[in-house]
């Protein structure tokens, strides 16, 4: 008997031995995803006016570099936010494969900045119109940089290799727009995904916002629709390139969809914890990113307590103008400065 209670107490030993070692090995992993993610980004905070007024903030306080005066009041960029750049990339392949250097990388047609904030737990997403006019960096077919012209930020992915190096140019063009904002990650997406994507959710209900019955007979204008497979593709992605403003309304479409499909995903996440998970294996391949495990390992354990509604979701505001053969979309500098202002900086109360 005291030979099998002794076999017990080391079989239990060794069990909770190892499971000490497994949630180790998985804080461990936290603490790296949380130490690459803040490394990764090019810059440590926005470059907005650091205007240190000629009047003191009090007579301890000290002027702080990340610090910016805007409308009368005190801000101050909050370090603890991750932010990715979502980009879908206008290419229908099934897998997504290295392209020659040049321009084939595939233009950004959507990009979204993700925000997560969990001082507040929130999730907020900044819609960035395809078209906005913004430097975007020139390089040769043998990946040398030519010059910095202004031009519609989607084209900036198209340069590089359609991997890695295009979603970098992106990363960096995406951030110079908003003043050098940090950005810790990227996923970029060939369109040809949606369908997927739209069905692991078990479809998306939206209320057609503009007749696009040339595409799909169903999608008539203020028809109540569930999409499903190529519907759902048609409605994010299809625009008649021939009507002025088509990707203005394509955005507003973009930006409705995504509202209603987060709450899908929260639904089915909520009855599935490994759909998150079941859905990047199903899209691997039509995808390219730079987050990794032990960044999710960092992310996944609170992600599900942050909220999302639909004031989350805000487009950059400006207006589209043609020039040539090509529409632009000039930002409302103002508007984009207070977004920034908005979503990444926390307000300093009791200075004076």
């Amino acid at each position: 008997m005291q030979g099998k209670g002794r076999i017990f107490l080391i079989i239990w030993a060794s069990v909770m031995t190892l499971l000490v070692v497994v949630m180790a090995g998985f804080e461990v992993m936290r603490i790296f995803g949380k130490s690459n993610l803040s490394s990764k980004s090019a810059t440590s905070t926005p470059m907005l006016v650091q205007e240190e007024a000629t009047e003191s903030v009090s007579t301890e306080t000290a002027w702080q570099s990340d610090w910016v005066r805007y409308d009368g009041a005190v801000y101050d960029y909050n370090e603890n936010i991750t932010t990715f750049l979502i980009m879908g990339i206008d290419k229908n392949d099934e897998i997504v494969t290295p392209v020659a250097e040049g321009t084939d990388g595939g233009q950004a047609d959507s990009l979204f900045l993700l925000v997560l904030n969990p001082d507040d737990k929130t999730i907020k997403i900044i819609g960035i119109n395809r078209n906005s006019m913004a430097n975007v960096d020139i390089y040769d077919e043998y990946g040398r940089y030519q010059n910095t012209v202004v031009s519609q930020i989607a084209v900036q992915h198209g340069f590089g290799d359609g991997m890695e190096k295009s979603c970098e140019y992106q990363v960096k063009a995406v951030s110079n727009m908003f003043y050098q904002l940090p950005i810790h990650g990227y996923a970029a997406i060939n369109m040809s995904a949606i369908p997927e994507i739209n069905d692991a959710v078990g479809g998306v209900d939206v209320k057609v916002l503009e007749d696009l019955t040339k595409w799909d007979k169903s999608l008539q204008e203020g028809a109540e629709v569930h999409l499903e497979g190529e519907s759902a593709f048609h409605y994010v992605k299809t625009r008649n390139v021939k009507v002025f403003g088509s990707n203005d309304t394509r955005l507003e479409r973009q930006r409705q969809y995504l509202n209603a499909f987060i709450r899908k995903a929260r639904e089915k996440s909520l009855e599935d914890p490994n759909a998150a998970v079941d859905l990047f294996t199903m899209i691997k391949d039509k995808m390219v990113t730079d987050i990794t495990v032990d960044e999710v390992s960092y992310l996944a354990p609170d992600l599900t307590e942050f909220s999302f509604d639909d004031k989350d979701l805000r487009m950059i505001r400006g207006k589209t103008q043609k020039t040539g053969d090509y529409e632009e979309f000039i930002v409302d500098e103002d508007d984009l400065y207070q977004t920034i202002i908005d979503v990444f900086y926390k307000k300093i109360e009791n200075l004076d």
